[in-house]
């Protein structure tokens, strides 16, 4: 297993369980995607799609989130997650999802629309990534949205979603959409 570290907030510096086989998102990274959220974390319903050990929702929980939704289909990265949020004290503003994602967004509509932050984390190169982003489309308030995706990856023309900001960390690409 990996080692990950909680980055800020109440739990920083604390060390979090990542299953093998699953690609957590680099220190460098997950610092960059919560310098581009800013405070706007702080008291935020935050769905983690595709949440693997659950390490960005957890550091969202750290940071202030009201509560985080981790949504993945791996029982294995699942068992983990719930692991670390019990390691850390988190799991009472946590709510764990075991399923497809897609599938996810598509019949949970009213979670959909509380999210003021959504975190998509998905296989490089997947297409799963542009079914997400559509239902996200479709279904979302007011929301910040933050994929990481390869860069060879370009995202889907969507109706209401636009793209706010990228930034690019070697393969990896940060890409923030706004309503």
């Amino acid at each position: 297993m990996g080692k990950l570290r909680v980055g800020g907030g109440e739990a920083r510096g604390r060390r979090l369980k990542a299953p093998k086989g699953i690609r957590p998102t680099q220190g460098i990274v997950k610092a960059a995607i919560f310098n581009l959220v800013g405070p706007g974390i702080e008291g935020a319903h935050v769905l983690d799609l595709f949440a693997g050990s659950g390490a960005i929702g957890i550091e969202a929980l750290s940071r202030g989130a009201a509560q985080v939704t981790f949504v993945d289909r791996e029982p294995r990265g699942l068992a983990i997650l719930r692991q670390n949020l019990d390691a850390l004290e988190l799991k009472e503003r946590a709510h764990v999802v075991r399923g497809d994602v897609v599938r996810w967004l598509e019949s949970s509509p009213a979670d959909v629309g509380q999210a003021g932050l959504v975190f998509l984390d998905p296989p490089y190169d997947d297409v799963v990534l542009d079914c997400a982003l559509r239902v996200l489309d479709r279904t979302l308030a007011d929301a910040l949205v933050v994929a990481e995706h390869s860069r060879r990856q370009t995202l889907p023309d969507l109706n209401r979603l636009r793209v706010d900001r990228e930034r690019r960390y070697g393969d990896t690409m940060l890409t923030l959409l706004r309503v």
